[in-house]
């Protein structure tokens, strides 16, 4: 039940209300689409009332739901740019030639053209693009100082890009680039069992980063948050990679998660996970639907893992198909 209250048509007073879910249809440019949105309920005659903020939720939701099926950059992403670049709306349509209130009319939620999308899906993406609009269209901008402090912090996200690529983006590049098909949710898990089986052979982990105990198992939120307009689609992947950057130890645990772990869906090895001790104790006594952010212990995780190798008699990476071979008859 929600505190604040509303005005309900048909008890003539204002009154409190619940929130649930309903699938929704909306019609954009002549299309329609199906979303997830919300309806608002009186608490007392269960009558249907409108409440602005639900209403605002929904339009959003059928918004997001068209940017996804045509490829449009979300709103969140754009509502990034500007900090994350540190200049303001108005610069920043200066800067590629759009009118001066375009990119505010987008922060706004308006939604760009397909163009102009893409090329906001580049800068979001791409540091080194946007220091090259940055660099060439400087004289677009009427304030100096807007330059330099734009530059200023598009050189320290290059920087620290370019000397701070962790393991885990390796790893990342890794999986994408050999598995052709990977979701968000079996990338994640992916991940986790990189981690578990790199300690139980090797004693170390190879990402510092810590997963939290989501409903869905194991999660990078880091990661999550990277690759979440893709939902539960393959994750598209344009990169390389040359897997001689790892030892040879991580590539015989990223070789064998590749063959024995990504074979299965995402579904699958989230009802791994959620059988297995690190996620069950980070849950504590949580349903299964109750959201968490809890970290998952990385020595549960060590310790879970090497009893695994122990009990199925892993003298190799490669022995990791007995693993997930059993846990699969069991799901």
């Amino acid at each position: 039940m929600n505190n604040k209250k509303v005005f309900c048509e048909e008890c003539r007073k204002d009154v409190n209300y619940i929130i649930n879910n309903k699938q929704m249809e909306g019609t954009i440019k002549g299309e329609t689409y199906n979303y997830l949105g919300e309806i608002a309920h009186c608490i007392d005659c269960q009558s249907e009332i409108y409440v602005p903020e639900i209403n605002d939720f929904n339009l959003k939701a059928l918004y997001d739901e068209y940017r996804i099926k045509n490829d449009i950059i979300s709103l969140d992403k754009i509502l990034e740019i500007c900090q994350k670049y540190e200049i303001g709306k108005r610069p920043l349509s200066l800067l590629l030639g759009w009118g001066e209130q375009t990119f505010s009319r987008y922060c706004d939620g308006y939604i760009p053209t397909k163009q102009y999308s893409e090329i906001l899906k580049k800068i979001y993406e791409d540091p080194e693009f946007y220091n090259r609009i940055l660099e060439e269209n400087r004289d677009n901008l009427k304030s100096e100082s807007a330059y330099r402090k734009s530059k200023l912090a598009v050189e320290k996200i290059i920087e620290k890009t370019l000397t701070e690529k962790s393991k885990i983006n390796m790893a990342i590049e890794y999986l994408l680039y050999k598995c052709e098909d990977i979701t968000p949710l079996a990338l994640q898990k992916s991940l986790y069992y990189i981690q578990g089986f790199h300690f139980a052979f090797y004693g170390k982990f190879l990402f510092t980063e810590d997963c939290q105990a989501w409903v869905h198992g194991p999660v990078y939120p880091d990661i999550y948050f990277r690759y979440s307009d893709y939902k539960f689609d393959p994750i598209k992947c344009n990169v390389e990679i040359d897997d001689t950057v790892f030892l040879s130890s991580e590539r015989a645990i990223l070789e064998s998660v590749v063959k024995n772990i990504c074979c299965y869906s995402g579904k699958i090895l989230e009802k791994f996970t959620h059988s297995e001790l690190p996620w069950l104790s980070a849950r504590g006594e949580l349903s299964d639907t109750e959201l968490s952010n809890h970290v998952i212990n990385k020595e549960d995780i060590g310790k879970y893992f090497v009893n695994v190798k122990e009990k199925y008699n892993m003298i190799n990476p490669n022995d990791i198909e007995s693993y997930t071979q059993t846990m699969f008859k069991q799901i």
